[in-house]
């Protein structure tokens, strides 16, 4: 007799594990209406024609699509990227106190990072959440500490990458209470795939994960198709069409909850916890949060904030509606000139029929009439029409209009442009500080934080001196463990710099064509802030002109003797 089992009963999940599943489908059924709002934008984004997109039903035989979208992305994506790394040192570490001890440690601090972050491919890391942050309005990353080794045939075992590393976290697979008060408020769930494989491996060192892998297994192998599936919904993992198809895939589906937790089953709440569950039924693992900074190690940062909401708005929400209207205004416009090319015939009475070509005779009966049905060619002044709508689209993204190449018409002097310049690029340096700000500082601090936390041997760094000379130096964990805090300083600085430094060449311009005014000005000061501004600290050196025209005319004076031996020598050989 087949058996009548629900899925519940069988696999009999832990209610700790029921009770993030249920939490994961409730908080993720709050944005349905943000991803079907992002899967039109994303088509548009990423459209050849219209037939992909919305645009697809508006009756026009022509279906070309203007990738104006794609290009305030592209654009967007590639300035962001630019401002916040504007050159190789893009943040510093400020010591928290004045003690020597940590200056000292703050050099070494800083070295430590660029080469982590190095090491990490952390901008390339960085590059693909500008995608997810222009493209959806929010980013979400982690940060991990990684040990990782190869063992060869030999036995021998060959160290990889050691240290601290940004992880992203796509955006549809992380779940959270969107009218929670913070991002830091509130418990995260995020979501991962595994495949029994990888579970089988990792079972083999870790017993956690044995015992895992004998649930998975009885899992997949009793629920069947003669078990009921009333109850069975809660169950199925996303991207799966039923439990049965989600059982026969040899994937295993993960959700790691961030944060607090209360089991109305059993009565128990746990607090600043990371609980990880698989198949939404069992518990794998259940562990205080680690981290120092105590609270999860998860990052968001959304484009433009919502009141009551923290789903942020990105810069190309509001443009898919202009976007639309510029495909709709193109394929009306080629249609009418397809329309005048080859109009469409009218035929009054009698008369005979004929192919439509160039030098073709036409018989006509009585009344008989051939004439053409032209539409109005006004339509064809649709060019404006668009070429303005392609411009609203980009001040309205905030993109900075420089940047594209594009300026106001009229002679303007330097100042003049450098103060336009700031003023339309307002919004855009806004944005980029505010990811600074509130992503990139936190997840600098956190990778340092982890370092600290997790490092047990000896590690050699390499420390940048002076004429490109490139020295290792072996740290340790209480190297690094110095008070203060690492902050990016590309984007919020990088405007201004740019600004400083205009103004400091105009005064060493006023300073060479009145020298009056010069004599009262600092040429040392001025030359140190220069070489601040730039980042530079190997441009300046106290006196420094005069130790290299000593040394140039020593140089001379050297090259002088050694000609003067050698012509010496020439003579006493007759030479």
């Amino acid at each position: 007799m087949a058996r009548t089992l629900d899925v519940e009963q069988l696999i009999n999940p832990d209610t700790l594990a029921t009770t993030i599943a249920n939490r994961w489908e409730e908080w993720r059924g709050y944005r349905t209406k943000w991803e079907l709002d992002k899967r039109e934008l994303r088509n548009y984004i990423y459209a050849t024609d219209t037939k992909t997109t919305t645009n697809n039903k508006n009756g026009w035989a022509n279906s070309t699509t203007t990738p104006k979208l794609c290009q305030i992305y592209d654009n967007l994506k590639a300035n962001y990227e630019a401002a916040l790394f504007p050159q190789d040192i893009w943040f510093k570490f400020l010591p928290g106190s004045e003690a020597e001890t940590d200056k000292q440690k703050a050099d070494i601090v800083r070295a430590y990072m660029k080469d982590k972050l190095r090491l990490s491919n952390f901008r390339t890391v960085v590059d693909r959440l500008l995608d997810d942050w222009v493209q959806t309005g929010n980013c979400f990353a982690t940060v991990d500490y990684e040990r990782n080794f190869t063992t060869l045939e030999t036995g021998e075992t060959i160290a990889g990458y050691i240290g601290p590393r940004l992880v992203r976290i796509s955006p549809y697979d992380i779940s959270f209470d969107p009218t929670a008060v913070s991002f830091d408020k509130t418990p995260k769930i995020v979501r991962t795939i595994k495949t029994m494989g990888e579970i089988t491996v990792e079972a083999e060192t870790n017993p956690v994960y044995k015992d895992l892998l004998e649930k998975a297994q009885y899992a997949r192998s009793e629920v069947g198709s003669n078990t009921q599936h009333e109850k069975s919904e809660g169950f199925i993992a996303d991207g799966f069409t039923n439990l049965e198809n989600y059982y026969q895939s040899g994937y295993v589906e993960f959700l790691t909850l961030y944060g607090d937790v209360y089991d109305s089953y059993t009565g128990k709440a746990y607090s600043n916890r990371i609980i990880t569950i698989a198949d939404r039924a069992y518990v794998v693992e259940n562990r205080p949060n680690p981290s120092w900074l105590g609270t999860a190690p998860i990052f968001h940062c959304s484009w433009r904030s919502r009141p009551d909401n923290l789903y942020g708005m990105g810069p190309l929400d509001n443009l898919v509606g202009l976007q639309y209207r510029i495909d709709h205004l193109e394929n009306m416009k080629a249609d009418v000139f397809d329309l005048i090319a080859s109009p469409v015939i009218k035929v009054k009475g009698d008369v005979e029929e004929f192919d439509y070509k160039p030098g073709e005779r036409i018989i006509l009966g009585e009344e008989g009439e051939v004439g053409f049905l032209v539409p109005d060619a006004t339509v064809l002044n649709a060019d404006l029409q668009i070429a303005d709508l392609a411009n609203k689209m980009e001040e309205l993204a905030g993109a900075p209009r420089m940047a594209m190449g594009i300026r106001t018409p009229g002679e303007k002097t330097a100042f003049e442009v450098q103060t336009l310049d700031n003023a339309a690029n307002r919004i855009f340096n806004h944005k980029a500080a505010k990811y600074e700000m509130e992503f990139l500082e936190p997840i600098l601090n956190a990778m340092l934080e982890a370092a600290r936390r997790n490092m047990m041997d000896v590690e050699s760094i390499p420390l940048d001196l002076e004429e490109g000379v490139v020295m290792f130096q072996d740290i340790t964990k209480e190297d690094i463990a110095s008070s203060g805090k690492l902050v990016p300083m590309g984007a919020r600085h990088f405007a201004e710099t740019a600004r400083r430094t205009q103004t400091l060449n105009q005064m060493i311009q006023i300073k060479a064509a009145m020298p009056d005014i010069g004599t009262h000005w600092s040429g040392k000061t001025m030359a140190k802030l220069l070489a601040e501004e730039l980042n530079e600290d190997s441009v300046y050196g106290e006196n420094i002109q005069v130790n290299e025209s000593l040394e140039m005319q020593k140089a001379m004076q050297d090259a002088q003797v050694d000609l003067e031996e050698d012509q010496m020598i020439k003579m006493e050989q007759g030479l």
